[in-house]
């Protein structure tokens, strides 16, 4: 008998009452998402992990040494899945993030860890694919599609191609391919692209999407006839309604920074669309969030709050996101034969789990683990990746009219127009500004009265000494101060943004130390900064050690002015050329849009 007929055969018999189950909860309310319902005074019978029985009464399937969890008429809610994020952005690894959100009822994530890519290509990969392994609850990883996001436009420290997406997807607990985000490839008929699409399509598997365009157009119906499957990029109504009218699904994303389910869901709401072509997911959640606010039951009391009803909304976390995957025969709803992934909760619009029961064991209560997750050693060479040519100056970040403007640069009190990256609060989106700059020296300089900072991009894997320099607007820093990060996505190399050149090459050198993370440094010290050792990306702290270290990051960006909300993450993203309007890179400024370069100085 092979193992599949044998748990088949251990699931009829408990549920025949021929045998025990390992665990029974009593007396709930099943929230159904399969039908819509929530069916009173309700038994569940596990054994071997799975669910066995789902009744009226349980107490056939009762033995000497089946443990019993009464529920006392709270509800029965199937564990939550976060259809798209990415690991990586709170910072910490996938054991301590798993150790951060599972008790706040996550028990399955599709993760997409396509910054360690950039950083250390498919062995980075398969880094995260085995600690995904090990895990209490569920981690499917996605391949990574775009490494680098856009060829040609930036340098990653690594590559894939179509050969390594077709080794990943032979790998065990790999789902698909993750979010397509060189839009322009796609519907322009990239080889590479489209190749790595075919690849998973053939696999069967998931293809994940990224159209990151307001276009709606032609290009939009090329990117959905590519294969496109989902996209969580989405932040008007119009957007939602595309999406879902093409075949796609529609991923309404709400995590640290991108607040982009309040506009999307009115389509539900208002305009009456079937909610099963919607799915709620994170994409990138900070440290500080998971610790304080929350997980997926952080988006779930929020899309509840924005109109929805609570049955739906579970349902755009549980059944739509495993309906999504091709995974309805193993999760998203309590049911015979799936998984035993169970929350218990009092409140469904004030999501707060009591219970979090994952692969039929008793994980969590209120908030806190019952047992502890075994930890995960990483190579050496995961943490060494912070690579620059040699210490950093202050002259380093002079930004110099002569080199684009040569006749300008002599004149002094001469003014020049000046490209300028627009940073847009809560919003992964940024605008193109031009703004009139003066010339002072030779050089343009950060402007706190008109809210005008300098931004670097320094290359930090293969230490080629290579710095591009270039302006931003909209983080309000009026101190002489600087800060600086190796989470810049998608390439990972430093960025650096301040007021002040001394203060910038300070904050640079301190990563280069450190071996990554984000410092602040204020009149040339360092007054905050989180480590982050694995890839210059994520810490092997636990998450609440790293959302403190976070947080005095967050509250340093205060101390020099800025009064934005996450900040850190809207710096994180300027070097991200997929996203329009401007960005920089390790090559220059990029103007998205058009897909090309363009110089600071007209």
């Amino acid at each position: 008998m092979t193992s599949s007929a044998k748990l088949n055969r251990s699931l009829v018999d408990v549920a025949m009452g021929r045998a025990h189950a390992d665990l029974v909860i009593r007396n709930g309310q099943w929230v159904c998402v399969q039908s819509g319902e929530i069916v009173d005074g309700t038994d569940i019978a596990v054994v071997n992990g799975r669910v066995a029985y789902v009744g009226a009464n349980a107490s056939h399937t009762v033995g000497k040494d089946t443990i019993v969890v009464d529920a006392r008429g709270k509800y029965l809610v199937p564990g939550l899945l976060d259809g798209h994020m990415h690991v990586e952005s709170g910072m910490v690894t996938v054991t301590e993030f798993v150790r951060a959100v599972a008790p706040r009822g996550t028990t399955g994530m599709f993760i997409d860890p396509h910054e360690i890519a950039n950083v250390f290509g498919l062995k980075g990969v398969k880094l995260m694919v085995d600690e995904a392994a090990k895990q209490p609850i569920h981690v499917w990883v996605q391949a990574p599609s775009c490494v680098p996001s856009a060829p040609g436009m930036e340098t990653p420290g690594a590559s894939i191609g179509p050969e390594e997406i077709a080794e990943a997807m032979a790998w065990p607990g790999v789902i698909g391919l993750g979010e397509m985000m060189n839009f322009p490839g796609v519907f322009s008929g990239d080889a590479k692209m489209l190749s790595e699409m075919a690849i998973t399509h053939a696999a069967n598997k998931t293809i994940g999407g990224h159209y990151a365009s307001p276009d709606l157009g032609l290009p939009f119906h090329g990117y959905v006839a590519g294969g496109a499957e989902d996209d969580h990029e989405g932040t008007r109504l119009d957007d939602a309604i595309a999406r879902v009218r093409q075949g796609m699904k529609a991923m309404l994303r709400y995590g640290s920074a991108w607040h982009d389910v309040a506009t999307q869901v009115k389509a539900i709401t208002k305009h009456k669309l079937d909610s099963r072509r919607f799915l709620l997911c994170t994409d990138d959640s900070h440290a500080q969030t998971l610790t304080q606010d929350g997980h997926m039951d952080r988006v779930l009391r929020h899309a509840i709050a924005e109109g929805l009803d609570p049955m739906t909304a579970i349902q755009m976390c549980t059944i739509n996101t495993a309906e999504h995957f091709g995974l309805t025969r193993e999760m998203g709803m309590i049911a015979a034969g799936r998984w035993a992934d169970i929350v218990i909760v009092e409140d469904l619009r004030d999501f707060r789990a009591e219970v979090v029961i994952s692969k039929g064991e008793v994980i969590a209560q209120k908030g806190k683990w019952t047992s502890d997750i075994p930890a995960f050693s990483y190579p050496k060479w995961a943490t060494n990746s912070v690579n620059l040519k040699r210490e950093l100056k202050a002259d380093d970040f002079i930004l110099r009219v002569e080199s684009q403007k040569p006749a300008l640069s002599r004149v002094e009190g001469s003014k020049v127009t000046a490209n300028v990256i627009g940073v847009i609060e809560n919003q992964a989106p940024t605008k193109h500004l031009k703004i009139e700059m003066p010339v002072t020296n030779g050089q343009l300089k950060a402007d706190t009265t008109r809210d005008i900072a300098k931004i670097a991009l320094v290359e930090r894997h293969k230490g080629t000494g290579g710095i591009t320099l270039g302006l931003v607007s909209g983080f309000g820093l009026t101190r002489k101060c600087a800060i600086a990060s190796t989470v810049a996505h998608d390439s990972h190399h430093m960025i650096v943004v301040g007021t002040d050149d001394a203060s910038m090459a300070a904050a640079a050198n301190s990563l280069a130390r450190s071996g990554g993370g984000q410092a602040v440094v204020i009149d040339g010290k360092v007054r905050a900064q989180v480590e982050l050792q694995i890839a210059g990306l994520m810490s092997t702290e636990r998450a609440e050690i790293v959302a403190k270290k976070a947080a005095s990051v967050l509250e340093g960006f205060v101390t020099c002015g800025c009064e934005m909300n996450n900040p850190n993450m809207q710096l994180s993203l300027l070097g991200l050329v997929v996203i329009p309007e401007l960005r920089i890179s390790d090559l220059g400024l990029v103007d998205v849009t058009k897909f090309k370069f363009i110089p600071v100085v007209e």
